[in-house]
């Protein structure tokens, strides 16, 4: 997430388009306290909603936990697993390298 002063943004607007195009959450700030949000528009904001686009593309950046995410939702744990899946977001973070790692270790 990126942060800018609104005078710097009347300086050099240009950023807050590198940022949206690469997809960054940017808070704008007046005298150092938020005044704005700005976000990248996809699809999904039309599809799942602002609120929940949002919250998903949260998740997925790891600012908030599953749990987080199906308390904000109003969901069971389980009822957002199955609604992340039917969008295609992996539900489950597997490093199948590291558990091989530890297993090697475990093992000598």
């Amino acid at each position: 997430m990126k942060a800018i002063g609104i005078r710097e943004l009347q300086k050099n607007p240009s950023l807050i388009t590198k940022w949206l195009e690469n997809k960054e959450y940017t808070i704008i700030t007046k005298r150092n306290k938020p005044i704005g949000i700005t976000i990248s528009f996809d699809d999904k904001i039309i599809t799942e909603g602002l609120k929940t686009s949002f919250l998903i593309e949260a998740y997925e950046n790891s600012f908030i936990s599953l749990s987080e995410l199906a308390k904000s939702l109003n969901m069971s744990k389980k009822e957002t697993m199955k609604f992340l899946s039917s969008i295609g977001i992996d539900v489950i973070d597997y490093d199948f390298d590291d558990d091989l790692k530890t297993a090697e270790k475990f093992l000598k």
